[in-house]
């Protein structure tokens, strides 16, 4: 019975036929790009340069300010960055605050036209030159991100994997299936909530309202899962 290949083997009988040319070569440790959040970095170490990630997660989960932050991050270091912007629902008043340069990010607002969204990340992914890519799918439903063709992501993949770039694609489930390397999913577990009024006031006149004051999400990894699941937890304070 025939033993398998050894690497060594294949560089060898290859090497004779083909000279050093021909000499395998090893893929070069994958960069990544931090978050600035130490809780995040500690169970991603960052997002990975060259490859496809994930956040997903219900509404209010916590999804699009990982996103703001991930974006502020990268324009810090004073990287161009472009989001595709599905539902036109990004703000930039928030993403300011959130520390965001606007003079070094491309906002492109797609009016919900899905087809339209998936044709300009492309276009972005093979022209280069971005330090991360968003692809904010938030608002699409689930059962129509499972009718987005595999095939894209695969081309996303493709498009980037000898790049410095990270593409970055927010969604309410993971869509992206094998081409995903780092898929993060969040929950929203806890809200404080505050009423308006003094404690006083509240005991004379009826209050039907509360203020939100802050709130808990988890932020669990789910890929890569060589080492198992991890996961984190950060509260939010409401300004």
């Amino acid at each position: 019975m025939k033993t398998p290949f050894q690497k060594a083997d294949l560089e060898s009988a290859l090497a004779g036929r083909f000279g050093s040319a021909a000499k395998l070569r090893d893929k070069p440790p994958q960069e990544s790009a931090l978050f600035g959040i130490e809780e995040v970095d500690s169970i991603t170490s960052g997002l990975p340069r060259g490859a496809l990630s994930e956040f997903v997660g219900p509404a209010s989960s916590g999804r699009t300010s990982l996103m703001l932050a991930a974006l502020a991050a990268a324009t810090a270091r004073d990287e161009v960055c472009a989001l595709v912007d599905v539902s036109d629902a990004f703000d930039a008043v928030s993403g300011e605050a959130a520390g965001i340069d606007l003079d070094r990010l491309l906002w492109i607002r797609c009016g919900g036209n899905g087809e339209h969204a998936l044709k300009a990340a492309d276009l972005l992914l093979q022209g280069g030159g971005f330090g991360l890519v968003a692809l904010d799918l938030g608002d699409v439903s689930p059962h129509d991100l499972r009718r987005i063709q595999p095939a894209w992501w695969f081309r996303f993949r493709r498009a980037i994997e000898n790049k410095s770039t990270v593409m970055l694609v927010v969604a309410q489930e993971s869509c992206a299936r094998s081409s995903a390397s780092l898929v993060l999913e969040m929950k929203r577990e806890e809200a404080a909530w505050s009423s308006p009024l003094g404690s006083e006031a509240r005991q004379s006149i009826p209050v039907c309202s509360n203020l939100l004051r802050g709130f808990q999400i988890r932020i669990e990894r789910n890929k890569p899962n060589k080492l198992g699941k991890r996961s984190v937890r950060i509260k939010a304070i409401v300004q």
